[in-house]
């Protein structure tokens, strides 16, 4: 391979074709910060003060709205490049998000959806020059983050259109939130809140009885909600059903055994779930009261499984503490709660079978089939992925978590002994 601190081709405009060359050096797997050192130590020379001729920000911008238009939003965006190079790095890259929104005139233009991520991304900075002033580190740390971002940002792979991209946006026909291209409203902000309040007030409480009790009921709500939206609708003889989409990020150590925990509650919630486990990202596909639903309780659910190992590992030696144990007591909570929350299902769905008759399962059926048909619309090639080897013990740990998790009438207690 060439060596890309070779003079001649840099010469006549040396940055920019040191940021090209860097850029790919860096989005090259494995590629150390020792190797990009070279690279780094005559970026700071040409610029010490670190983007003032505004070269980064215009490679970076180049490269951001082909994103868009492959599938990529703000959040992913952000997500991708937190978790392939730090946090600061994150933050550079949302400056540059944040440039692009000021000139493709997103808070006037984009999906609501688009515009709530954009309120979220984590900077205050719109330009390389500004996230660097506002960093305060030295300036070859800076210039290192750039050449990593830029690798991260052109070697990032197409994404599924779960909202139209810029070039299709047009002012005054802004979508709702959380609502896909062709789908209608459905969410119910009020029921939300409720599942919201119950959840919130599960996490916060020391004594176990009162948080199963607050879980169990918002475990109820979503599902009777599910049923009786479905009966309303079908009732009302609805044209379409509101099935959409969004993406759930999950941070790593374990993004795999995560997203066990996310698909045991999508599962029994009527809720798809696809995982892009090399981006930390899960595909979620269902009705919009079921996705809002799901985030909230997995995120609970994550909640209490990482308190009960760190539980665990307080008197349990090193082996509990290994990343074989913690990944097996995921995957033991995700089975173990996927086969409890089937339960909670199935005794909702007969009570409300008393309540509307033999036509209800015909109603659920159809449901599900509108949710596979999206899945198999957006994601034509889907496969199944195998199952990994995992540790027993930690198996058999985060089997007896989830029996103690906050999902159910029995009063246990949260945490082991």
């Amino acid at each position: 391979m060439r060596d890309p601190t070779e003079e001649d081709p840099i010469a006549d405009d040396p940055l920019p074709l040191l940021l090209i060359a860097g850029s790919r050096l860096a989005g090259q797997p494995g590629v150390a910060a020792s190797e990009l050192d070279p690279l780094v130590r005559r970026l700071t020379r040409l610029d010490p003060g670190v983007d003032s001729d505004g070269h980064a920000q215009r490679a970076l911008t180049g490269l951001i709205p082909p994103l868009w238009e492959a599938g990529w939003q703000p959040a992913d965006l952000v997500h991708a490049v937190r978790r392939r190079t730090s946090r600061r790095g994150a933050r550079l890259v949302a400056a540059t998000i944040r440039a692009d929104a000021t000139a493709s005139g997103a808070a006037d233009r984009a999906p609501a959806d688009w515009v709530a991520q954009l309120a979220g991304v984590p900077t205050g900075a719109a330009s390389v020059a500004e996230w660097w002033r506002a960093e305060q580190v030295p300036a070859a740390d800076a210039w290192r983050d750039v050449l990593r971002v830029l690798g991260v940002v052109r070697t990032l792979p197409p994404l599924e259109l779960l909202l139209p991209p810029p070039a299709a946006w047009s002012a005054g026909q802004r979508l709702e939130p959380g609502l896909a291209a062709g789908a209608v409203a459905g969410a119910d902000p009020k029921l939300l809140g409720r599942i919201r309040a119950l959840l919130a007030k599960a996490e916060s409480t020391d004594f176990a009885e009162e948080a199963e009790a607050f879980t169990a009921k918002a475990q109820s709500l979503m599902a009777r909600h599910a049923i009786d939206t479905a009966v309303l609708a079908q009732r009302a003889g609805a044209a379409r059903t509101p099935v959409t989409a969004r993406r759930l990020h999950l941070e790593d150590p374990h993004v795999d055994a995560k997203a066990a925990v996310v698909q045991a509650v999508g599962s029994a919630n009527g809720v798809r779930v696809v995982l892009v486990p090399a981006l930390g990202m899960a595909t979620l596909v269902g009705l919009p009261d079921d996705l809002d639903a799901v985030e909230l309780l997995v995120t609970s659910l994550l909640l209490q499984a990482g308190r009960a190992m760190t539980a665990a590992a307080r008197g349990g030696g090193s082996r509990v503490r290994s990343t074989a144990y913690r990944r097996g007591f995921l995957y033991s909570f995700a089975q173990r709660i996927g086969e409890r929350l089937a339960g909670e299902r199935d005794q909702v769905t007969e009570e409300a079978a008393a309540t509307y008759g033999a036509g209800l399962l015909p109603v659920l059926a159809a449901r599900e089939r509108a949710v596979d048909d999206a899945v198999s619309e957006l994601f034509p090639r889907l496969s199944q992925r195998t199952g990994r080897t995992v540790d027993a013990a930690g198996w058999y740990a985060g089997r007896q978590a989830a029996d103690d998790a906050d999902l159910g009438t029995r009063q246990r207690p949260l945490t082991p002994g």
